[in-house]
């Protein structure tokens, strides 16, 4: 297969493990609207549902299928007959379909889930690979709960099934278990240890367990994987997903790395409020990229720097990701520099003293009110012009 080697594909699954998440659930028009937003987007493959599932995913895939030109759409299965012929029933209007199938990887899974053996795992993985196959060309395969399997034993799967046909592997840190050097190294054992591993793209699908989604995600990437899978907002099952809008943003802010997407990030903060709205999934403020407060400044120290040169305390520009633009917020924590920059934006130049003694009314203000908007300052310089 040729692929620009530092070229990373971009898997969005917010339409399938996002909308796992309790009290999320999304009708087939509102996934059909956030489909063609995240083809606007840029990403590669979107996760269109598990549709043996319901009637409802199905659907959802059937009609996704058919809203978007440009990505691929892949529909989710577990590694049985049923599965795959629903799955390739429902993207049969699909303009380049994925079938998703995989079964678990780690003796954990095998004993208390499956109630197998290794043997008998890897036929079963081996047999739907090859049944997918025949319907269609793009198979991508899941060892679920790669992150606490025997790493010997998961090279075996990877082998076999890419092998059988397999175009994607895909290793998932299910449970957000591994630290970002144990997964790195995952990665990177499969990549030296893998003899037809250069026939298919090596995945990294990472959940945030322990917040380390997004830094084992990046691990897998600098260790040879390729494409990344994630949801927009970080939503997803249990404690969430990697967040897409952070990997893309690290991958442009530390340009060393050597590896771009597709993504148009300057959409991200537009995106992230429809998703968060629809799904009615809130966003915690100081989330990375996109919470409300990621380029505010309230800090007076902080704001001075900011004020004297942005790249002080920002490394990365509002703009870039759709923001509206940094804020400079004022509380009783802010210095004279900030209060100086905001009533000189609403029109008042003030010299020092008249600055000095504007200063201190506004810190008694401050103390009392949590928010100084600019209806505060204009009366904070109402009282000076009525006392003078």
């Amino acid at each position: 297969m040729l692929h620009d080697p530092n070229r990373v594909y971009v898997f969005d699954t917010t339409l399938r493990d996002g909308e796992q998440v309790p009290g999320c659930q999304l009708t087939t028009p509102e996934k059909i609207e956030i489909a063609r937003e995240l083809e606007a987007l840029g990403v590669d493959i979107i996760e269109a549902g598990f549709p043996v599932s319901s009637p409802g995913d199905f659907m959802s895939v059937v009609e996704i299928s058919k809203a978007v030109k440009e990505p691929t759409v892949c529909a989710l299965t577990r590694a049985n007959k049923m599965d795959i012929d629903v799955a390739v029933e429902s993207l049969k209007y699909a303009k380049h379909p994925r079938i998703h199938t995989g079964i678990g990887s780690s003796d954990m899974h095998i004993k208390h889930k499956f109630n197998s053996t290794r043997e008998e795992i890897l036929e079963r993985a081996v047999d739907a690979v090859k049944y997918a196959k025949k319907s269609v060309e793009d198979i991508e395969f899941y060892a679920e709960d790669a992150g606490r399997a025997d790493v010997v034993y998961l090279a075996q799967m990877v082998e076999a099934v890419i092998a059988a046909g397999a175009t994607v592997v895909n290793i998932p840190d299910t449970n957000g278990y591994c630290l970002p050097d144990q997964y790195g190294a995952k990665i990177k054992f499969l990549k030296e240890n893998v003899k037809n591993i250069d026939k298919a793209i090596i995945s990294v699908h990472c959940h945030n367990d322990l917040g380390l989604a997004t830094a084992n995600s990046i691990a897998g990437l600098q260790n040879g994987a390729r494409q990344i899978e994630g949801t927009i907002n970080g939503i997803g099952e249990r404690a969430g997903n990697t967040a897409i809008e952070e990997v893309v943003m690290i991958l442009k802010t530390h340009q060393v790395l050597g590896l771009h997407t597709n993504i148009d990030s300057k959409k991200f903060f537009e995106l992230s409020h429809m998703i968060r709205t629809q799904m009615r999934m809130p966003v915690q403020p100081n989330k990375a990229i996109v919470g409300a407060n990621a380029f505010a400044h309230s800090s007076g120290i902080h704001q001075d720097g900011f004020l004297k040169m942005r790249e002080n305390y920002e490394i990365i520009r509002p703009e870039d990701v759709g923001f509206p633009s940094a804020t400079i917020v004022l509380t009783a924590r802010s210095g004279r520099h900030a209060l100086k920059f905001h009533l000189e934006r609403l029109g008042h130049k003030l010299d020092k003293d008249e600055l000095y003694d504007a200063y201190k009314r506004f810190l008694t203000l401050a103390d009392a009110k949590l928010d100084i908007n600019d209806d505060d300052l204009q009366q904070l310089m109402a009282y000076k012009l009525v006392k003078n």
